[in-house]
């Protein structure tokens, strides 16, 4: 007889056999386990609830969120939108979210600049370059966050007054009161070529996509630069100029005992962003290089046997394929980047923790406090964990 493999399409299936009301039938001691389990947890959220409410009743606590419309009456240093004391606490806990977005966002992104860096030069053939990138790893993954960010604060703080302040570079000082650095002064058609850059973009990725299509069907190559370059340059810079090209520098002055003009970093901000970002890319370093060695070496060997020279078998051929190990462990130091921006309260720099702690203080509304904190991080969480799983399921292998 034959011994080849039934094939599963013609193959039957054995009949279900009816469901028996018996602790015999390992479905009904199935349903039964999951049901207890569902009404012990609902029984334990509401008792809590019941006996919060109880709690609060007894000590005529008013619970709700009716403080949010009421004057803050809260100084804030540094937002990202207008802001003064006598706005509500909705505007201050507004400002708060934002200031934490600033310092995820940006330090999301320059963590992953320097991860990356750091991880490609642990695999360096240069011995020194090699050495330098494991001791920074070790010794910065080795060191409590808390404490990086408390010696960061320290060493910014004891830094001389903006009359001594360092100027390593015309137009950048770095004092204890922060970095000031130059700008420009900002007008509408700046803003105007901001949008004409952002369409730019979106139209450079629909070409890229059109033309990678045509190269699929003919396998003729296409030149994406001059579009790339015409999009999110020349358009820009047309606007720009068709709205008169305006263009008035704004550098720091020094003016009595402080500087005026340019954009201020406070130290707050500062230090929190050198913590954040130094600590968490010792953490990328490390998925990086394990998704760098993770690309077999047949990989590496036979793209230098096209004459390709190393740099560019990294960039054209090991990260493409390394990015699907490295993207799902480096979510997870995105989410903490995020939630590890909350010891920003140790540091002095009002976060949404920072403004929230102050507001519960004011009001007495704790509960209603720390839903907010949760909530606010929930939602960035989950946001960040979404489009990383988005983005993971867009460069995964497509099996044919």
């Amino acid at each position: 007889m034959s011994s080849a493999p039934e094939d599963p399409r013609y193959a039957r299936q054995a009949p279900r056999r009816p469901l028996r009301l018996s602790w015999a039938d390992e479905r009904v001691r199935n349903l039964f386990w999951q049901v207890l389990v569902v009404g012990l947890v609902g029984g334990a959220i509401y008792w809590l609830w019941s006996n919060t409410v109880h709690n609060l009743e007894v000590r005529r606590i008013a619970t709700g969120f009716d403080f949010l419309g009421r004057e803050a009456g809260l100084p804030i240093a540094e937002s990202l939108i207008p802001y003064d004391p006598s706005m509500t606490y909705l505007r201050a806990l507004t400002v708060g979210v934002l200031n934490t977005l600033k310092v995820a966002v940006v330090g999301i992104v320059l963590a992953t600049i320097l991860g990356t860096f750091l991880g490609i030069a642990r695999l360096s053939r240069n011995w020194l370059v090699a050495k330098l990138a494991y001791w920074y790893v070790e010794v910065v993954r080795d060191l409590p966050l808390l404490l990086q960010l408390l010696f960061w604060y320290a060493l910014l703080q004891g830094l001389p007054g903006p009359r001594q302040a360092l100027n390593p570079i015309e137009g950048v000082y770095l004092s204890n009161r922060g970095l000031k650095l130059p700008f420009f002064v900002w007008e509408a058609a700046h803003s105007w070529a901001l949008l004409a850059f952002a369409l730019g973009v979106v139209a450079t990725l629909l070409y890229r996509r059109a033309m990678r299509a045509r190269q699929m069907r003919d396998g003729a190559p296409r030149r994406v630069w001059p579009f790339a370059l015409l999009a999110m340059l020349g358009a820009p810079l047309a606007v720009w100029a068709a709205m008169g090209a305006p263009f008035t520098p704004d550098v720091p002055v020094l003016r009595g005992f402080n500087f005026r003009g340019g954009v201020d970093v406070s130290p707050e901000f500062f230090a929190l962003l050198l913590g954040l970002t130094l600590y968490t890319a010792g953490f990328i370093a490390e998925i990086v290089r394990a998704g760098i060695l993770s690309v077999h070496q047949g990989q590496w060997e036979a793209a230098q046997a096209l004459g390709l020279p190393r740099g560019r078998v990294m960039n054209l051929v090991v990260l493409p394929q390394a990015l699907r190990v490295i993207i799902p462990p480096m979510t997870s130091q995105f989410l903490n980047i995020t939630k590890n921006s909350s010891l920003a309260v140790a540091i002095g720099y009002q976060d949404i923790v920072s403004i929230a702690n102050t507001t519960l203080n004011q009001t007495g509304q704790a509960i209603e406090g720390i839903a907010i904190i949760m909530l606010v991080y929930l939602t960035i969480s989950l946001s960040i964990s979404l489009f990383m799983n988005w983005y993971n399921a867009k460069i995964a292998l497509v099996e044919r």
